[in-house]
């Protein structure tokens, strides 16, 4: 059973194709607080330094690919990521800002099959 860290609604996945084709390849990186709270960031490719160390790969929505902060996947890993779109001003470095949306990550708690999974994954690592 393959488990996904991070999914996107069809509202998000609909978003990212349109940013992608205006701005080319994107990259995500869920925000820690700071200046844009805890919003989903959206980048075009390359423009947010992701470090080996401090930042972990979640998987790709939308083709893209989704970092987090170590210390925050540290809070959130027993939980999948669920990336959505609601109206309003994204983030002032998020590339959806003038799209008058922004990205909302929702999340759920994994099942005990997921968890055990996921688990059996990071053993084979």
């Amino acid at each position: 059973m393959k488990v996904e860290k991070v999914t996107a609604t069809d509202a998000a996945l609909n978003l990212i194709e349109k940013l992608k084709n205006r701005h080319g390849p994107l990259m995500f990186h869920q925000s820690g607080g700071c200046c844009d709270g805890s919003s989903p960031m959206c980048f075009p490719e390359g423009d947010f330094k992701v470090g080996s160390s401090d930042d972990v790969y979640l998987g790709d929505i939308g083709g893209m690919p989704f970092y987090i902060s170590k210390d925050q996947y540290e809070y959130w890993e027993h939980t999948q990521l669920i990336i959505d779109v609601v109206d309003g001003r994204g983030g002032m470095f998020s590339l959806e800002g003038p799209e008058g949306k922004r990205f909302l990550t929702r999340s759920r708690v994994y099942s005990e099959e997921e968890r055990k999974a996921l688990q059996e994954e990071i053993a084979q690592s």
